[in-house]
């Protein structure tokens, strides 16, 4: 099951003791229950509440064993007779009869005797039950448990229930009490319940199963619900499927059933209604069932909430009735008003298409009546209300759409740009506002979107700007996926235009560096001219110093804005000013965060940074927050992957760092995506590094290079030539991984950073046994050189095992301690045995330790404790990182006893001491 693997093992795994399974309708419950009843290597019993049987006794237990009622006649005569009685059976009848005679549903089960009593034999065989009222409820849940476990002794025995709110009270309670009495045989209880809001009058009807074991499940995340649409026969693209994500709020059966929807082609003719898509009838049984016994005045009240959640003020009362039943809760009351929130967004939308399209369109006209101070409420229920096109009402959303994407809300603005493009009664306008379009839903990462947006303005209009500028937005979302050769050709052709050259260009050098083709490179560097952005990208080692000494003045000139602020970060990573690019990725993404989402796609060149630059833990929040669930592009998955793998096998994770590796190469053409699979393999080497393992980092060290010794890829392929070397060195390559140095060294002869020149010192070290010191030496005296601490680690460590070997032993443990102390300090477990191994060698015994206290938090921990070190206050830093203030003074006060400090103002120095500030 997609996104429940866990769960699927745990349901799987019981063979003895009792699951609740709990979560909202759709949740997939059912769905684990039967998992675990097919693949069952026993016997399955199953009972499956049922609404209209709820008020019936033992309807349940009539259910669960009618199977096994001949199983019955072993029991002693007494239990027999109590059990066939309560579900209306006679000694011999096999079927039939009513359910528990005059057995009230509140009775409860009269635990008299220990919970190991055994009274199977109270009575001989033979003998009848009491008469003239209920059977001993004891007396019953004795005889369920001792059928179940006579029937365990045979063989394994599985009892399902499904619905646990629906079955009636009084076979809950006997299986409660048989559940709770469960020995060590392989006997198991595994069922499913509603989560208790909205369950109305029988919220509490569960309440014998209290106590258990729950296993909860929560909606499907990001990537899981993205990957279960990817299943289905037609998977949803564009807007469609950003909407079906949203609205299905990540449970399984709303996304497959939004997902069944839309490939019948149920886009409805009222899209102009905005967000709320029409569930199935499906859908409508589960999350709309209780709207016809709620109050005419409750239900009016409903439909206006549901067009807008802000509508509750002033119709609180008339709610009541549907917050009693659970449909939603009322909030607010303050400076921002009543708001409705709904359980579930579905619920929302099944409210909503419950009544006409034109009490639809007559309510969202209400609404703009009374939203006159409020211009973007305004214009979508003008737009919802619309009946034809009207410019007017387009202008309208025209503005509001600057102002969504000022905020970060690219799909709402991409979103009120195609509705106003559907309201412009004129076929240029209507052209121009799909480019715009196609614009903003280029900073969504939807391809399809992009593309359909593009082809409709394409239709629209002859304008050759305007079909150029059409041609430019679809060339630059395809620079995120793995159409690169599309990508190029679009973009190059855009490019001819005079007015879109320099941005279509610039997109290029991107689709140019992820494809890593030399033909790509050279094209978009012919016609780069003096653009600096471009040049850097597409040539990252030509006139190097240059390029960085430009970096400061053209911060300058971005003014602050933060898309170009990324891109400078990205141009300071690419020419190995690491701690420079930092610096501007950490003003960049604050910036952007502050004025909303960011734009898919630009966690993984910062993450980069931080990773060369010892910020491990952010690397690795930025891999994970790289996420394309919602669109489908594999490139960008595949990035995501290989930074995440890259942070898991430096923190000694290496198995999961396999893992991510290899899916990232599973996801691209490694000859056609070279900027990923370079990055991939660099991690897998490091994770083989991390284990041991010098073959198999040597084989992954070396297809980043050509047979014939070039970089596999022109600026990725060259930061692993020390590691190619130090592999080498311990499988008898070293000849061969000579000749790969020194045609590096030769191609960057011209300007090499800082970082090279470090790097290809270690390479030279490492395969010159005999001519070591001096390149040690370079390379540790190299200016800047602490931009990549774990590198500098690695130096220390190198030369000090060199040092070791030539009997200079008070030399090698100076360098020994202090790369320990900085292999602590990143959380490296693997060069830290290595480096105490050393130390040990050179007689020094040094004390195990942690990992540094700091790298003991999680990733969100640690950069809550950065920002509070820099004197932000929760409430700003809630603001940078989307937290509420009380949850960042919860990590707070959880992490200030891991670290060891009792205020705030320790922060900054604990921070300095770490040498990650």
């Amino acid at each position: 099951m997609v996104g429940r693997e866990s769960e699927s093992a745990a349901v799987l795994g019981l063979t003895n003791g009792v699951l609740i399974l709990t979560g909202e309708p759709g949740a997939g419950k059912s769905t684990l229950l039967g998992l675990a009843a097919d693949r069952h290597q026993g016997r399955v019993l199953r009972m499956t509440g049922s609404e209209s049987e709820a008020n019936l006794t033992f309807a349940g237990l009539h259910q669960l064993l009618r199977p096994v009622l001949a199983e019955t006649a072993r029991l002693p005569g007494r239990q027999r007779s109590a059990l066939l009685g309560a579900m209306g059976l006679g000694d011999g009848d096999g079927g039939g009869g009513g359910f528990g005679r005059a057995m009230p549903d509140n009775a409860h089960l009269r635990e008299a005797e220990p919970d190991n009593a055994h009274l199977s034999e109270a009575e001989p065989d033979g003998v009848a039950p009491r008469h003239g009222g209920p059977p001993d409820r004891l007396l019953l849940g004795v005889a369920l448990l001792t059928l179940l476990s006579d029937l365990a002794r045979q063989s394994p025995v599985l009892v399902v229930a499904d619905d646990l709110q629906w079955i009636d009270a009084g076979s809950l309670e006997l299986l409660a009490f048989a559940a709770r009495r469960i020995g060590d045989e392989p006997l198991a209880v595994l069922a499913g319940a509603r989560d208790r809001a909205g369950e109305g009058a029988r919220g509490g009807a569960t309440a014998p199963f209290s106590g258990f074991p729950l296993l909860t499940l929560d909606p499907l995340d990001a990537t899981a619900a993205g990957l279960l649409l990817d299943r289905q026969p037609y998977p949803p693209t564009g807007s469609r499927r950003l909407r079906i994500l949203d609205q299905a709020a990540g449970n399984p059966l709303a996304l497959i059933e939004l997902a069944r929807a839309n490939a019948c082609g149920a886009d409805s003719a009222d899209s102009a209604d905005g967000e709320l898509l029409p569930p199935t009838d499906r859908l409508m049984r589960v999350f709309a069932a209780d709207l016809e016994a709620l109050p005419e005045a409750t239900r009016r009240a409903l439909l206006l909430v549901a067009a807008d959640d802000r509508a509750a003020a002033g119709r609180v009362e008339a709610l009541a009735p549907a917050e009693a039943a659970g449909l939603l809760r009322i909030t607010g009351g303050g400076r921002d008003g009543w708001r409705a929130r709904f359980r579930h967004p579905l619920i929302r939308s099944a409210i909503y298409h419950s009544v006409p399209l034109a009490a639809r369109r007559r309510a969202h006209r209400d609404l703009a009546t009374l939203l006159s101070a409020e211009p973007d409420r305004r214009a979508w229920h003008l737009a919802a209300a619309a009946e034809g096109p009207d410019e007017e009402i387009a202008a309208a959303l025209e503005e509001s759409a600057a102002r969504a994407r000022e905020r970060g809300g690219y799909t709402a603005a991409t979103t009120a740009l195609e509705r106003a493009a559907e309201l412009s009664p004129g076929r240029r306008d209507r052209a121009r506002r799909l480019v715009a379009a196609a614009g903003a839903a280029v900073s969504t990462g939807q391809p399809h979107w992009v593309r359909r947006l593009a082809a409709q303005a394409a239709a629209a209009t002859d304008d050759p700007e305007l079909s150029a500028e059409a041609s430019l937005r679809v060339g630059q979302v395809l620079t995120l996926s793995t159409e690169h050769d599309t990508a190029m050709s679009l973009l190059l052709r855009a490019a001819e235009h005079p007015k879109l050259r320099r941005v279509a260009l610039s997109s290029a050098s991107v689709a140019g560096f992820y494809s890593g083709d030399e033909k790509y490179r050279l094209a978009v560097r012919a016609r780069a001219q003096d653009d600096p952005w471009t040049l850097a990208v597409t040539d990252p080692t030509a006139h190097r110093s240059e390029r960085v000494a430009a970096i400061p003045a053209l911060v300058e000139r971005a003014g602050g804005d933060p898309a170009r602020l990324i891109s400078l970060g990205a141009m300071a990573w690419l020419l190995d000013e690491t701690a420079l690019a930092v610096r501007i990725f950490d003003d960049a993404l604050h910036r952007w965060r502050l004025g909303g989402s960011l734009p898919i796609g630009l966690g993984c060149s910062a993450g980069w940074s931080y990773l060369d630059h010892g910020r491990w833990a952010q690397a690795r929040t930025a891999a994970v927050n790289t996420n394309s669930a919602g669109a489908g592009l594999p490139h960008l998955d595949a990035a995501a992957r290989s930074l995440e793998a890259a942070a898991l096998a430096l923190t000694g994770r290496t198995d999961e760092a396999r893992a991510a590796g290899s899916a990232a190469l599973s996801l691209v053409d490694p000859h056609r995506s070279r900027a990923v699979a370079v990055r991939a393999r660099w991690a897998l080497g490091m994770a083989a590094v991390a284990d041991g393992d010098h073959i198999g980092a040597y084989e992954q060290f070396r297809l980043l290079f050509t047979a014939d010794g070039d970089p596999v890829h022109y600026a990725c392929s060259y930061p692993g030539v020390a590691e190619l070397a130090a592999a080498a060195v311990r499988t008898g390559h070293g000849a061969e991984a000579a000749a790969i140095v020194e045609r590096t060294a030769d191609r960057l002869a011209e300007d090499p950073s800082p970082r090279m020149r470090i790097l290809i010192h270690r390479a030279r070290a490492l395969l010159e046994p005999t001519q070591a010191e001096p390149h040690f030496t370079a390379a540790l005296a190299e200016p800047g050189g602490g931009q990549w601490p774990f590198e500098r680690a690695q130096i220390l460590l190198d030369h000090a095992e060199w040092l070791r070997r030539r009997h200079r032993i008070t030399e090698a443990r100076h360098q020994l301690n202090t790369a320990l102390e900085t292999f602590r300090r990143l959380g490296a477990p693997s060069w830290i045995d290595r480096t105490r191994a050393e130390l040990r060698a050179a007689g020094v015994e040094s004390a195990p330790a942690g990992p540094d206290a700091l790298t003991s938090l999680s990733p969100q921990q640690q950069h809550i404790i950065r920002l509070a070190a820099q004197g932000l206050s929760n409430r700003e830093i809630g603001e940078r990182l989307f937290l509420s203030p009380r949850t960042v003074g919860s990590h707070l006060y959880r992490s200030f006893p891991k670290l060891g400090v009792t205020a705030r103002s320790q922060l900054r120095d604990l921070i300095e001491a770490s040498g990650q500030s």
